[in-house]
């Protein structure tokens, strides 16, 4: 029999008429037989994911302000989903057990995790599933990094004890045992870990969209959905801000070569993207699978009478930002000019420092910080067999009335990377899509 691990947000199982849609598509396939739920999401607009309650309750305690009547909303939440489904289970002593922590020795991890401990508790008891605490079974190193391989081992073992299973995402331990949770959005994560486990030969993620889109929906009206992606063109979408899958969870299945199903939960016919670990075709009316961008950069430019001449001379730079915990994105040079492309966040409070390394390190002419940059990626394993792709590009950015700051191919030519000032994002963003799709 196949096995598939099926993942549900948060807005999949953000009260009991979720839960109840979630049995129903499981109950449709016998395969999927090990679920990852998230903590409740929001029900509508206004509302507060579970995970950000916890959070706040956290922040409240270390500011010794009680928790009591807050933490109430909490337990409302649950325990309205439990009425919800029907069921006659009684959460009471985790609920009291888990705000006896909080106030008490937990740290933030702690608090955050508990979301989706409590809902996979629900979940496990509503499907009639075996419930299996990450806490025991995943693991992070003494640095705080994922530990994939140990991780693997047990887990293997301990999964295949379990005909079906519940295993809530987001979280595991560290090796004092104390909670460690992924970043946010990782219940990804722990079903690309869950599926490498078990061997699964699929890794269904359900959430409130049916799949990528080729572009944002929020720029672009009604881009249509990327039918088949696959992990190289995923990871670099995602970089670039589409969001609609964490981009770590690519890396456990993609070892395994396990494909991924993105899926609609509020539209289960709907066949979703696939995300592939290789795809000979491409479609060919569009060239390019999708497009998509980023704000918050800028670039650190370097002039110095010729510095082609001079070894070492970028390794230097390198060093410097390295000093100060800034990582590069891109490296865009000439002759006697070299840029370094930077995520602004990452220089806030080191920019006067910066500049004075770098100029002592290599007695530069000029060093200078320009902000507002939008870092825009055309994506597509099509590009490299077809003609003039670059062209299009930068002939549609130009009919916009926009300037190209910055340009940058990856030697695969799965990619073109644009720098844009970030007031011509959209303009940018929008000119190719339509110079491609429409």
């Amino acid at each position: 029999m196949s096995t598939k691990v099926v993942k549900f947000g948060g807005s999949s199982l953000a009260d009991a008429a979720h839960f109840k849609q979630v049995a129903g598509i499981i109950a449709q396939d016998p395969a999927r037989r090990f679920v990852v739920p998230s903590a409740p999401g929001k029900r509508h607009k206004t509302d507060e994911k579970v995970t950000d309650m916890l959070y706040r309750c956290y922040e409240m305690v270390r500011n010794r302000e009680p928790i009591d009547e807050y933490y109430k909303r909490i337990e409302t939440r649950y325990n309205d989903i439990i009425k919800g489904l029907g069921m006659s289970f009684d959460i009471s002593g985790e609920l009291a057990y888990i705000k006896n922590t909080l106030t008490y020795v937990a740290g933030r991890d702690y608090a955050a995790s508990r979301g989706e401990y409590l809902n996979g508790i629900i979940l496990a008891k509503y499907l009639g599933f075996d419930f299996v605490d990450p806490e025991s079974v995943i693991f992070f190193k003494e640095n705080g990094t994922f530990d994939a391989e140990r991780t693997n081992a047990v887990l293997s073992a301990e999964l295949a004890k379990h005909k079906n299973a519940v295993i809530p995402g987001f979280y595991g331990s560290m090796p004092n045992g104390t909670i460690r949770t992924f970043s946010r959005g990782g219940s990804d994560v722990t079903g690309s870990i869950v599926a490498r486990a078990v061997e699964a030969d699929l890794y269904e993620n359900w959430t409130d969209v049916s799949g990528f889109k080729m572009a944002d929906p929020r720029v672009v009206k009604d881009p249509p959905t990327i039918e088949t992606i696959t992990y190289l063109e995923l990871r670099e979408l995602s970089y670039m801000g589409a969001t609609v899958l964490h981009e770590d969870a690519i890396f456990p299945v993609r070892e395994a070569g396990i494909p991924i199903n993105i899926r609609n939960t509020n539209a289960p016919d709907d066949k979703g993207t696939m995300i592939v670990p290789h795809a000979e075709g491409y479609d060919a009316r569009h060239v390019i699978t999708g497009v998509a961008g980023k704000k918050g950069f800028s670039i650190i430019n370097i002039d110095k009478d010729l510095m082609n001449a001079e070894v070492g001379f970028g390794r230097r730079v390198l060093e410097v930002l390295e000093d100060y915990d800034v990582s590069f994105e891109h490296l865009p040079s000439g002759i006697d000019t070299m840029g370094v492309i930077v995520a602004s966040a990452a220089i806030e409070g080191k920019r006067d420092r910066l500049l004075r390394g770098i100029t002592r390190a290599v007695r530069a002419d000029r060093v200078e910080i320009i902000d507002g940059l939008c870092l825009i990626a055309v994506v597509g394993r099509g590009m490299v067999k077809a003609r003039g792709t670059a062209a299009r590009v930068f002939n549609a950015v130009y009919s916009a009335g926009v300037n190209i700051r910055m340009i940058d191919q990856g030697s695969s030519e799965l990619n073109i990377i644009i720098g844009v000032n970030e007031d011509d994002y959209e303009a940018a963003l929008t000119a190719i899509f339509n110079e491609f799709v429409k």
